[in-house]
């Protein structure tokens, strides 16, 4: 099925279950501020109005509708930063989890993926001699594959994390969430990974590439006040924009939300887009099950149902098995 027919079926789908706000405006994106100060406005949103006060040290009391230019995040090297108990459960998380390494690809450039010894198979020059040596020692007749090569075999995926921090997943669900972040962070180190945080707007956490400490992205996440609505479409587009320069084959977007999409258009027409989209779906509480099951099949991936930080290790394991 070509990618127009795919975008066609999602296209023909039937309603929501529920009908989201229609924005007046465009969602804003976050990104990491300069010297580490939070996460500020990227320069493609500075049409956004500041809507309320802040000063020095802090924000304004009360509530609004929509962020200010800055999201200040606490100083992550204080102790009185850490959540113990969110913590705890990555390392738990971590503990069970199991994600497969993908299929080992050759690469023909150079200097494109790992330098790995490899039978010989029609393609690099470059021999690996004394495994050579060692695979005919005492063999009169050596075949082909005995014949022990240097080639470049890319190995790694390219994934970015989506996490649901709008008003509805709030306390428990959004300690599982970041417990999850946490884990994966540290499982997929040899991997590309980046961090998208979403409500109503959306924040890119981690860029593509950047050096990611698993435990600093937990925290960071954990700053990340829950508020707003749910608008899946534009975390999706978000997660789009940081898998642009990487081969298809290569990346994946992991979707980390109860999948109440109560703001902006039909995020299954992204989701189609996507090179693959798996939804990890919390449901101890109020959930869109049908939503998150038409997500993952228009992004060519798998649901899994998660009601608390002990199913998780399961569900991700199966969710990176293909």
């Amino acid at each position: 099925m070509t990618r127009r027919s795919r975008s066609g079926a999602a296209r023909g789908a039937k309603p929501l279950r529920r009908r989201p706000k229609q924005l007046t405006e465009q969602p804003a994106l976050y990104e990491p501020a300069r010297g580490g100060g939070g996460l500020a406005l990227s320069s493609g949103d500075r049409r956004r109005t500041r809507t309320s006060a802040t000063r020095s040290g802090g924000t304004t009391s009360g509530t609004t509708d929509e962020p200010a230019d800055l999201i200040a995040l606490a100083d992550l090297a204080t102790e009185s930063s850490v959540d113990q108990l969110t913590r705890q459960r990555a390392r738990q998380i971590a503990q069970r989890l199991s994600v497969p390494r993908p299929p080992r690809t050759r690469r023909p450039r150079r200097g494109v993926g790992e330098l790995t010894s490899t039978p010989w198979s029609g393609g690099s020059d470059e021999l690996d001699l004394e495994r050579t040596l060692e695979a005919i020692a005492g063999n009169p007749c050596p075949e082909e594959t005995d014949v022990v090569v240097r080639e470049r075999v890319r190995q790694r995926r390219a994934v970015v994390l989506v996490v649901d921090v709008s008003g509805s997943m709030k306390g428990e669900r959004l300690r599982t969430a970041a417990a999850t972040v946490g884990a994966l962070a540290g499982e997929l180190v040899r991997d590309q990974l980046a961090v998208v945080a979403f409500w109503s707007d959306a924040a890119v956490l981690v860029r593509m590439g950047e050096p990611v400490e698993p435990l600093a992205v937990l925290d960071i996440l954990l700053r990340v006040p829950t508020q707003g609505l749910t608008n899946v479409t534009f975390a999706l587009e978000t997660a789009a924009r940081q898998l642009a320069t990487v081969p298809q084959r290569d990346a994946r977007v992991l979707l980390l939300s109860d999948c109440v999409h109560n703001a902006g258009p039909d995020p299954r027409l992204t989701a189609a887009r996507l090179p693959r989209l798996d939804v990890l779906l919390d449901t101890s509480g109020e959930d869109d099950v049908e939503l998150g099951r038409d997500l993952a099949r228009a992004g060519r991936g798998r649901l899994r149902l998660v009601r608390d930080h002990r199913d998780v290790a399961v569900a991700l394991s199966a969710v990176f098995a293909d």
